[in-house]
């Protein structure tokens, strides 16, 4: 099993719903940072990619079709290499709302991560996290402007770097015919999923901290 979908767009881009519609139309399993938490296979391959060691990229990804999200999406540019048949979906929003979702989710979360009752294991995966990913794209994740324009930087690099024929800028208001004409699939007679409201992503890690 080998990737062939790599998802380089940022947490909070839609990305759940993007997973729950490429497991549905047959690109599943789709990595996605729940499955870092819920994979006992994963944190050390996140480990030791914090670490800037090298790693088996096949071995990070084994048993996933496809991957969206970070930690994910932090390496698309190593991936896209590694698996140089793999099309790319670059899942995109408005800046601000793009602020207002991360904002209040993800940087949040780091924010509050050392002081809330999470389990060991999920505790030491951020805590990876945010001495990496998070430290190396963010100058300052609270910050709105430093945000955005991390936000906007991986945007761009995105379209500068992924040839065009590998590469689709989505957004999942859209639905599905972009992905699907970009998959080469039909359509499927289902609504398109929309997953990861406010409320669901802090269901994770049992309630949103006051």
């Amino acid at each position: 099993m080998t990737l062939r979908i790599i998802g380089s767009g940022f947490g909070r881009t839609g990305t759940m719903s993007t997973k729950l519609a490429l497991e549905q139309l047959g690109f599943g399993p789709c990595h996605h940072m729940v499955e870092v938490m819920q994979n006992p296979e994963q944190p050390a391959h996140w480990a030791a990619i914090a670490a800037h060691r090298p790693v088996d990229w096949n071995a990070v990804f084994k048993g996933y079709h496809a991957q969206v999200d970070w930690p994910g999406a932090a390496v698309w540019q190593q991936t896209m290499h590694a698996f140089p048949d793999a099309k790319v979906i670059h899942t995109e929003r408005p800046e601000e709302a793009w602020w207002n979702s991360f904002s209040i989710t993800i940087s949040k979360f780091f924010t509050n991560a050392p002081t809330m009752d999470l389990p060991p294991h999920i505790q030491d995966i951020f805590h990876v996290m945010s001495g990496w990913f998070l430290k190396e794209t963010f100058e300052e994740h609270t910050d709105r402007d430093c945000a955005i324009a991390a936000y906007r930087a991986n945007n761009k690099a995105v379209r500068d770097l992924v040839p065009a024929d590998r590469l689709l800028i989505f957004h999942v208001a859209d639905g599905w015919q972009p992905l699907c004409d970009f998959l080469d699939v039909p359509v499927p007679d289902i609504p398109f999923p929309r997953s990861n409201p406010r409320d669901e992503f802090w269901a994770h890690f049992g309630g949103e901290p006051t």
